[in-house]
């Protein structure tokens, strides 16, 4: 770590300490009895882990509803709590860190997906970041406009950068009615988990949407096999930023609802090929001292910097092997339950 970036975090960690030494536990709401997708009481712990990612203070438990299969940290984290964990980490879904050739042909095939069945004049991608699918997406419908939206400032810059025509700066369920019926093609790749209420983001999809419009959902598999396999270490549980995994034939029951057609799902092309090496990472890094970050009481001392440099050194060729296997056991996997993420595409109905 240089001086400047050491300097940062020292300038930082007055403020984060403050905040911690009021305790977690106000960062979480009341814990519920029921079901918040189904209502049932049927519940039980699906999983207790911590921040494996930037190591914050915290404990986090996800419930799953022995009805209908939903699972939703419980009790969830407040407005407040959420901000804390999100504030610093890593930016965007998993698949950020694929190839640059590979996200290309994410980005194309996802294109490719949705023009099967229309090729839209203007398409919104909510959650986009700085907006790299558009940017890629539109080498496929070149002549499909796109916009992005995002609560993050990287909108702003995909928008400087000429990746996106408009740039909407905050939450889909907030800018909804704003912009009711401006498109015929809406996007949501890996962001129906981090909201607090998963149908109301889907209600906000519809209001955008125009009468025959289409949505493409791409969400985490709480079905995946890997789930149960890795534990913990299973990245797609995404604790404490993913408040809700929603099984498909929730999302298809809900779609449904409120008047979407569901004109094609697929659980294989979407798979995102980093299970296993995400996991021995997060495994690794639970055995190594921690970098310098301002949440921590006390900077990392130069010892344990060094020891930290050299542990991930010596990770290497165990990382390596497993992203190997990623991509070696993908064809398989992907037929034998192990896809990590689905895709939905629906077609909204017109208004009665």
């Amino acid at each position: 770590m240089t001086t400047d970036a050491a300097q940062r975090v020292a300038d930082r960690r007055p403020a984060y300490l403050a905040e911690l030494a009021q305790g977690t536990e106000r960062f979480h709401e009341p814990r519920r009895t029921d079901c918040p997708w189904c209502g049932s009481e049927r519940l039980r712990a699906r999983l207790r882990t911590t921040d494996l990612v930037q190591r914050k203070p915290g404990s986090f438990t996800l419930d799953r509803c022995g009805d209908c299969g939903h699972s939703f940290q419980n009790p969830r984290l407040t407005p407040d709590g959420l901000a804390f964990y999100r504030r610093d980490a890593p930016e965007g879904p998993a698949e950020r860190r694929l190839s640059a050739a590979r996200t290309r042909s994410r980005a194309h095939a996802r294109a490719r997906a949705l023009r099967a069945f229309d090729e839209p004049e203007c398409w919104l991608d909510v959650g986009t970041g700085d907006a790299h699918f558009p940017a890629l997406a539109r080498q496929v419908l070149p002549y499909t406009a796109f916009d992005g939206l995002d609560e993050g400032a990287g909108v702003l810059e995909g928008l400087r950068r000429g990746r996106i025509e408009e740039g909407h700066h905050g939450s889909l369920t907030a800018l909804a009615d704003s912009l009711a019926g401006r498109y015929d093609a809406l996007s949501m790749f890996h962001g129906l988990p981090c909201g607090p209420d998963p149908r109301k983001e889907l209600r906000a999809a519809r209001t955008v949407l125009r009468p025959g419009g289409h949505l493409m959902i791409e969400a985490p598999d709480p079905e995946c096999r890997y789930a149960g396999l890795l534990g913990k270490w299973w990245a797609s549980y995404g604790q404490p930023r993913h408040l809700h995994l929603v099984p498909l034939a929730n999302l298809r029951a809900e779609l449904e609802e409120l008047g979407f057609t569901v004109v094609g799902v697929e659980r294989r092309a979407p798979h995102v090929p980093l299970d296993l090496r995400t996991a021995v990472e997060l495994l690794l890094d639970r055995g190594i001292p921690g970098p310098d970050v301002p949440w921590r009481a006390k900077p990392a001392s130069p010892l344990q910097l060094r020891l930290r440099r050299a542990a991930r050194g010596a990770s290497v060729p165990l990382v390596a092997l497993a992203r190997a296997l990623d991509t070696l056991l993908q064809p398989i996997l992907t037929r034998t339950g192990f896809s990590n993420t689905y895709r939905v595409i629906a077609r909204r109905g017109a208004d009665t």
